[in-house]
């Protein structure tokens, strides 16, 4: 038969030759009729014979198992049929021959007679061998199921690998001329079995290279073969004869093109022990019987492996030829071509089999329709339970893992939730006092009682026994546990009772504490793990069924296997139909489908192999027997006159060599190497001193998207070379290709990288990225975006390789990456099935396979000494280091920054927090360096948790630095773990494998947690949908349902039911119209988010209300709800309770999750409506709508006090994270006063634009309806004060903490986020908390933040605008309603009377706080003497203006000023030409027509308002011209200033916080204003002031006033005089109170913060 080599140098078993008669089948009489006759002839011709010698030659290539005649419990007939007694017939017949009397010359006489060659039975369809890990001699019990099993397959240029684990044992055989396999069993079959079972197969052929060997499982039962003693005599008279020596020569021994080197295979000592043909079955339809063979051996048993030995009938039954001509037989273009002549192994109708040997190395080659060696394998990778090394060894660790968490230890399996518990401190120094309920069995009211907060939850438990027993000595309080009602969580007992966070909310919300008496045996503990569950083995797949997966599955077995049937059946109906080119395009078809099931990929070989098929069934038909072939593959051409098959079959033998290596590549692409390869002993090479350079070769991209052949022209990669986040050479482009067609579109480039560095310079952790470019088509023809050729390259896909794997070895040989990139007809906000959002490219990759494995070993630490004192250093030296390193973050450290850390990192362990900083400057990390690294990893101190955080960043890819940050991180507890879990899960993208002290850590705290293990669950399972890295998160998610119990797994699928059917009814809700959605409850919202209540369980608690959106990713939300929760952490733990509400929110999936819903809330949307569409304008519709809800004095004191706190809260989160596009539809308020945001769409910074503007234009949200609840009223009080002194602190706490939040957001730059990416995001952050200031300046500038919110009117104006959206307003109001947004109603002609005259008479300057100038318009009405006085700001004037134009779009309306100005806007230039400007315009428009001057909205404008009857207004005005200024006052003083002095560098800093309960002559709030001097001060050098606080007698300034140049001594001799005035502009300004202060009374070493009385004192 014919040996076909593809390009790839993977050998398949071919086709059978062509016969002359069709196959037809042979029944058991005729088959024992046959086998009599040729019994009959033989025993006829005996002759006896002596020669023995050849047998002797011939064992030392002949394989015999040491071991097997110990195995042989019977003998077995030639043919077995148990049902017919012409068994017994045929024993006697072959018993008869004496085969030692039987000469050689009459032996082959007898076996060449054509009456011996026609009792052949005829030729039957090919039928396919089986694996090369199993020999013919076993066979597998017919109770192995179809994917049970998995057979091994040589990768091309390497080792064949077997998968079976067990005591490995070799056979070594030999290899006959023409092909026969000593494995095979041969028997013919009725029908090909493609891709058939172990107990389905009708004969089994496999060739075992050098480096393999056959692990039997101790399950699987081997059978010794039916063949007796007296036809093993044969086979050995058969071995010694001349033709078989002169035609027997195994293959190997060829010399074949492209093999470098041949492999000494080892011989077994015994291996005389057995005869050479024990593995014979020449019966063409005996089939071995389960129930009636004997297992042939044990996995004790040891073998090896060697050359394979072809069928002898063929050596002997061939034609004669001299040597010469066989050697060329099986010389030419590297194939054996056999004759066409009839053989043995044609008329038993089995397959023949080639030993192929590749680059040194031997591999089984199967026929030309077997599929199972490569078939199986890949049945197995995609039933997801092939496993290659990585995961094998990452199961047994996890497995390992399990080990320390034992199901009867109660510590680690209660299998109950505890509730987490939060530490927080008491500034007030006195315990509080909680009310607590606990329902008790038998009991029918509850026991309540009061208790401290501070207690143990033991001492509760023993007080709430005293209502049940009299005694408490025999009772085991520890038995006890108090379980929360309406939650599956039980309270921690080492704990205090006020420490838990239920207790703590309930205590927020003013709600009752209900707590449950239960013992341990009672409660429920579903969760618990099991015994079994400790003993089921670990496996990354088998509990992944219910979850959804972004990429494309593997290769279902079952597909596969329909594929190669299909393709096997098209071949032999190619061979049989006389019609070829029909038939020949449902072969390519066939191929075509394996091709793409294969993601796609079509090799050189496959595509050569198709048009020689093609060729070859267009030429005209030969009768002769001699062909000419010529090497294509090999460029070599060698020519001769061969006894050749036909064209069309070797065309199709070729063909299936093709296909068959394609599988290989892919499967070992997909798998790696399997688990049981024995470890060869290949030379290793240290890589410290391997001088290569690193270099791969890009050979194609396939399974290209047809979309984008018309949009792209060319294509090119871009190859990096990173280590911890920074590439460490300059990236390598390609050259730029286009796409090819043949079965599908593929990119060819073909080209080799190379990287000027040295492997010896490449850390552990090095990643080879690859990112893939096109360039857009020119043309543009086909694309509806007709700019496109302006654009540049587009990123289409990146894919990642680590260099060295997991044992630390160099990669090699052919690698297949996927390349997944994003669906091209993906429709927003639509819902996709599985499997469809992202399309996979499958890239090519050759790396050089040496003759040597290079091995990274790690460096030991170095040997010296690194802590050195701080103080040995030269001052500045000093000053500059403590500088560096007190910095917070690794962000912003300059080059020379890192230069000079690097060189101090031996002082830098008195700031143990600057290890971060100082592994982040070291300038490599290759081999030089690292003995430097792990020598301070040794000797430094030991990080704080959340520090050692940082150290899990993509900055620090080092192993054993990410260990050391674990080791370091394992004293945190599992309430904060919980925390911080989301940084964590993301952290394992950057691992660089699968198996690591992160992942181990985390799922040990789920092991022994289950609100860890439920958060975690949730968590891997949201990022399946990552791109890059949802793979790995799929072997973890797997690991981890495997280890965690079936009762909990089977919890957390339940759940992940749940949520997919709100998935799928919310898509329904959202697509349907608003009619046919009045069945649900839902929200109206763009995203029509549904309204569920559940119901509680516990009959205990209450229904719990949540909010499932589909179309929004959740995932922004959850992390801004998670800062805002650790910000309440820290200010609770530092003892500032801001009462905030931390809501819980949930991602389930891509674009989907759940919101909880906290009850008796609303937005500022909904209460401000009430008073209309423009309630955003009026400021008591908060105070009113709290009012309602807390009727009594206390209660709404109660509630404003949760406002002012809860507020600050909200205003210095917000401003810290950046949240934008605030509107009164996504702030909420409880009725409990405590005010809460919703809704984080957008954050750091990131604002909701309207054209070029932005929306969000104030720091935060901060308006005068807000600032009605705080001050308790419109004016100013002292509570706004404690309002800002909140801000201020709140502040400055998470000021100090300012590393942790940028680390925190730092590990979430690689989850996807949109608003999230990169550094510049972070830098928003940075610049946010003001890291480098003090906390006075700090305080300084949140104060101006404050004043700046409370000022902005776009604020307001944002919110009038949502309500006009959310309202569906059109048109203009009713009366009932403004018509401006400055006005409370709308007003005629008919209500105010005609306007007669109109002018803008002046303008002031005004402050609020901010300078800003307001314009005095005079109008007089016909009817009164006397004209009235309004007072309108240029804003106010605009919108009127704005709103003519809608309300008469067909009129010409007189132009209006240009708002737009350069420079300063608030100047009295400005002012002045705007005031001439704008009478102009009035004058305008009462001249026009009546339609428009006398309008409903002129009349409004023109109205009076409350502000405009004001003294200062109407009276200042009348005045103005008469009355001069006053004389200061000298009446009433009185009220507080509050000051902060300190001192430092030569400056004395005053900063002014606050005045409170000023004091006036004429009861009117003043406008105050501080003013400083430094006496004694002759020329007033030292004025210092402040701002003008307006119409206020408690102002706030946080204003700092700065002495310079002056030293300590100077300035204990001088005295700070500080005045407080009120700033008047139609009088002179007076005197409210001052201070003076001795400054040699203070401690200017230290900050003094007090409130001074102010006094009547003399001021300068």
């Amino acid at each position: 038969m014919a040996q076909i080599s593809n390009n790839n140098e993977f050998k398949q078993r071919l086709s059978p030759s062509l016969g002359t008669t069709k196959a037809k089948e042979v029944d058991k009489e005729e088959a024992l009729q046959m086998e009599a006759e040729a019994l009959a002839k033989m025993q006829k011709e005996r002759v006896v014979v002596g020669n023995r010698q050849n047998i002797d030659v011939y064992s030392h290539s002949w394989p015999i198992p040491q071991n097997a005649q110990s195995y042989r419990k019977q003998d077995h007939d030639l043919m077995v049929f148990p049902e017919s007694d012409a068994k017994k017939k045929v024993d006697d017949k072959l018993n008869a021959i004496d085969i030692e009397k039987l000469s050689h010359a009459e032996l082959e006489k007898l076996l060449l007679e054509d009456n011996f060659e026609s009792s052949k039975p005829p030729t039957l369809p090919a039928t396919p061998v089986l694996s090369p890990s199993f020999s013919a001699q076993f066979y597998a019990s017919p109770t192995v199921q179809r994917g049970q099993w998995t057979l091994g397959l040589p990768r091309p240029t390497c080792t064949v690998p077997s998968i079976y684990t067990g005591t490995s044992y070799s056979k070594q055989v030999g290899i006959l001329q023409n092909g026969f396999h000593p494995g095979i069993s041969a028997y013919p079959s009725s029908k090909p079995i493609y891709l058939s079972l172990p107990e389905r197969s009708q004969y089994i052929s496999y060739a075992l290279p050098a480096t393999s060997a056959f692990h039997p499982q101790g399950s699987l039962p081997m059978y010794h073969p039916t063949l007796t003693p007296e036809m093993a005599k044969v086979f050995d008279k058969i071995a010694s004869t001349s033709e078989f020596l002169k035609n027997g020569r195994s293959s190997t021994d060829l010399e074949m093109p492209g093999a470098k080197s041949a492999v000494s295979l080892p011989v077994s000592e015994n291996s005389s022990d057995i005869s050479k043909f024990d593995w014979l079955d020449l019966d063409p339809l005996s089939k071995p019987k389960v129930d009636s063979m004997d297992i042939l051996c044990t996995v004790e048993d040891k073998f090896s492996c060697s050359k394979v030995v072809e069928d002898p009938w063929d050596a002997v039954l061939q034609e004669e030829k001299s040597p010469g001509k066989c050697l060329l037989e099986n010389k030419v273009c590297g194939k054996g071509i056999s004759g066409t002549t009839v053989t043995r192994s044609q008329s038993l109708n089995i397959r023949t089999a080639q030993l192929a040997k590749l680059q040194g190395q031997n591999s089984q080659t199967d026929s030309g329709t077997s599929s199972l060696p490569v078939a199986e394998k890949l049945l197995k990778h995609g039933d997801g339970q092939g496993q290659d090394r990585e995961q094998a060894a990452f199961c047994n660790a996890i497995a390992k893992l399990r080990t320390k968490f034992l199901y009867d230890d109660s510590d680690t399996n209660s299998g109950f939730v505890l509730s987490p518990v939060m530490l927080q401190r008491n500034n007030n120094g006195e315990s509080s006092s909680i009310k607590i309920s606990i329902e008790i069995e038998g009991f029918q009211q509850p026991v309540t009682f009061t208790c401290d907060a501070s207690s143990p939850v033991e001492l509760i438990i023993m007080q709430a026994l005293c209502w049940v027993h009299d005694d408490l000595n025999n009772v085991d309080i520890g038995s006890y546990i108090l379980k929360v009602c309406g939650q599956e969580e039980v309270l921690q007992n080492k704990h205090s009772v006020g420490s838990h966070e239920y207790i703590q909310n309930c205590q927020k919300w003013d709600t009752d504490i209900k707590l449950q008496l239960l013992t341990r045996n009672v409660i429920c503990t579903d969760l618990t793990r099991t015994e079994d569950d400790d003993k089921t083995p670990v496996d990354l797949t088998k509990y992944l069924y219910h979850v959804d997966k972004l990429f494309r599955e593997n290769i279902q077995s079952h597909s596969l296997e329909e594929l190669l049937e299909a393709y096997h059946n098209q071949a032999d109906m190619l061979l049989k139909n006389e019609n070829k080119l029909k038939t020949v395009d449902q072969l390519i078809k066939a191929v075509r489908k394996i091709c793409h099931a294969l993601d796609g990929i079509e090799t050189p070989a496959v595509t050569a192999a198709v048009k020689k098929l093609r060729r070859a069934v267009n030429l005209p038909r030969s009768k002769s027997p001699e062909v000419v072939i010529t090497s294509e593959d090999s460029g070599k051409n060698t020519v001769g006159p061969l006894q050749s098959e036909n064209p069309l079959q070797t065309s199709i033998h070729q063909l299936t060599s093709a296909v068959y290596s394609l599988l290989q590549l892919h499967l070992n692409s997909c798998s790696g190497p399997p688990l049981n390869t024995p470890d060869t002993k290949r030379i290793t090479k240290d890589a410290r001193t391997a001088t290569e350079h690193l270099q791969f070769t890009i050979y194609a991209a396939h399974g290209i998207p047809n979309g984008w052949v018309s949009t792209y022209e060319k294509y090119y990669f871009v190859c990096s070379l990173t280590h911890n986040g920074r590439d460490l050479f300059k990236p390598v482009q390609s050259k730029k290709v286009g796409t090819y067609k043949n079965f599908f579109y593929l990119i060819k480039w073909d080209e080799l990288i190379i990287f000027p560095i040295q492997i010896s310079q490449l850390p552990l952790e090095s990643i080879l990225c690859l990112t893939l470019f096109g360039i857009l088509n020119q043309n543009g023809g086909s694309s509806p975006d007709s700019n496109k050729q302006r654009k540049g390259p587009e990123t289409l896909g990146q894919v990642s390789l680590p260099l060295f794997d997991f044992r630390r070895m160099l990669t090699f040989g052919t690698k297949l990456l996927h390349l997944w990139t994003p669906s091209t007809n993906l429709v927003p906000g639509v819902a996709h099935k599985k499997g469809n959002l992202m399309e996979k490219l499958v890239l090519q990759v050759d790396f050089p396979s040496l003759p040597f494995d290079i091995i990274y070993k790690i460096p030991p630490a170095a040997d010296s000494t690194t802590h050195h004192s701080v103080e040995t250093l030269e001052k500045d030296t000093r000053e500059r280091l403590l500088s560096i390193i007190s910095k917070e973050g690794s962000f912003g450290l300059s080059r020379k920054d890192k230069a000079f850390l690097w060189e101090k990192r031996h002082y830098c362990h008195i700031v143990p927090k600057s290890l971060p900083k100082v592994l982040a400057s070291a300038p490599n990390w290759d081999l030089t360096n690292l003995p430097e690294i792990y020598l301070l990893l040794q000797e430094w101190p030991p990080l704080p948790p959340l520090t050692a955080l940082e150290l899990l960043d993509s900055n620090f890819a080092d192993q054993e630095v990410r260990t050391r940050a674990v080791e370091w991180i394992e004293a945190i507890s599992d309430d904060e773990l919980v925390d911080f879990l989301p940084q964590f899960v993301q952290a394992l993208k950057h691992e660089i494998y699968l198996d690591n002290s992160l992942v181990r850590f985390l799922l040990a705290r789920a092991l022994g947690n289950i609100r860890v293990a439920h958060y975690l669950y949730w968590l891997l399972k949201d990022t399946l949908y990552d791109v890059k890295h949802g793979v790995r998160y799929e072997h973890i998610l797997g690991a981890f349902l495997s280890v965690c119990g079936k009762k909990l797994r089977e919890e957390l699928e339940k759940q992940s039911r749940f949520v997919q059917i709100l998935g799928m009814v919310a898509e329904k809700v959202k697509q349907a119209s608003g009619s046919s959605r009045q069945a649900c409850s839902y929200f109206s919202s763009n995203a029509v988010p549904l309204k569920i209540a559940l119901v509680n369980a516990d009959p205990l608690g209450e229904e719990i209300n949540v909010m499932f959106k589909v179309g929004e990713d959740l995932r922004q939300d959850m992390l801004a709800l998670q800062m805002i929760k650790i910000m309440d952490k820290i200010w609770l733990q530092e003892g500032l309770d801001l009462r905030m509400v931390i809501f819980k929110c949930l991602s389930t999936g891509r674009d989907r999750g759940m919101v909880e819903l906290v009850p008796a809330s609303d937005t500022l949307r909904k209460i401000q409506v009430e008073y209309g569409v423009t309630g955003s304008f009026k400021d008591k519709p908060l105070a009113e709508w709290l009012r309602k809800y807390n009727p009594t004095e206390e209660e709404y004191e109660k509630a404003s006090e949760n406002f002012i706190y809860s507020c600050a809260g909200c205003c210095v989160a917000t401003y810290v994270l950046g949240i934008c596009d605030r509107h009164n539809d996504n702030i909420m308020l409880r009725s409990t006063g405590h005010m809460f945001h919703i809704d984080f769409g957008k954050f750091l910074g990131h604002a909701q634009m309207i054209g070029s503007f932005k929306r969000d234009r104030a720091p935060f949200v901060l308006t005068s309806d807000m600032a009605y609840v705080i001050n308790g009223g419109e004016k100013p009080t002292i509570r706004f004060q404690l309002f800002v002194d909140l801000c201020c602190q709140a502040y400055n706490l998470i000021r100090k903490q300012a590393n942790l939040f940028l680390n925190l957001l730092s590990l979430m730059l690689s989850s996807g986020l949109p608003e999230l990416t990169g550094i510049q995001d972070l830098k928003y952050v940075q610049d946010a908390l003001q890291p480098q200031t003090t906390d006075a300046e700090a305080t300084i500038f949140f104060t101006r933040l404050i004043e700046s919110s409370l000022g902005s009117v776009a604020t307001k104006f944002n919110f009038f605008i949502h309500n006009l959206a959310q309202l569906r307003f059109s048109g203009l109001p009713s009366n009932d309603e403004p018509i401006l947004s400055f006005s409370p109603k709308t007003y005629s002609l008919k209500q105010d009377g005609r306007i007669k005259e109109v002018s803008v008479f002046t303008y002031h300057k005004r402050y609020n706080p901010d300078k800003y100038y307001i314009y005095v318009v005079r109008v007089l009405r016909e009817g009164h003497s006397e004209p009235t006085f309004i007072f309108r700001t240029f804003d106010e004037f605009q919108e009127f203006h704005n709103k003519l134009s809608i309300l008469f779009p067909l009129w010409k309306l007189p132009g209006f000023p240009n708002k737009m100005v350069l420079g300063r806007t608030h100047i009295k230039d400005v002012a002045a030409k705007r005031k001439i400007e704008l009478n102009s315009y009035i004058q305008s428009l009462m001249n026009a027509s009546t339609d428009v001057a006398e309008c409903d909205l002129v009349y409004t404008f023109f109205h009076p308002l409350l502000r405009d009857e004001k003294a200062e207004g109407i009276d200042g005005i009348a005045r103005c011209a008469d009355i001069g200024p006053s004389s200061p006052t000298s009446g009433k003083v009185g009220g507080e200033v509050k000051l902060s002095i300190s001192y430092r560098n030569n400056t004395l800093f005053i900063m002014v916080m606050h005045i409170k309960d000023l004091v006036t002559d004429d009861g009117a709030d003043p406008n105050p204003y501080v003013k400083t001097y430094l006496l004694p001060d002759i020329h007033k050098t030292s004025k210092r002031k402040t701002k003008i606080s307006r119409k206020t007698r408690n102002p706030t300034f946080n204003e700092m006033l700065v002495y310079s140049g002056y030293s300590k001594d100077t300035l204990k001799q001088r005295e700070l005089q500080l005045s407080v005035l009120s700033a008047e502009s139609l009088r002179e300004n007076f005197f409210l109170g001052g201070v003076t202060l001795a400054l040699k009374d203070f401690n200017l070493n230290k900050e003094t913060v007090k409130w001074y009385r102010l006094a009547a004192a003399p001021y300068l």
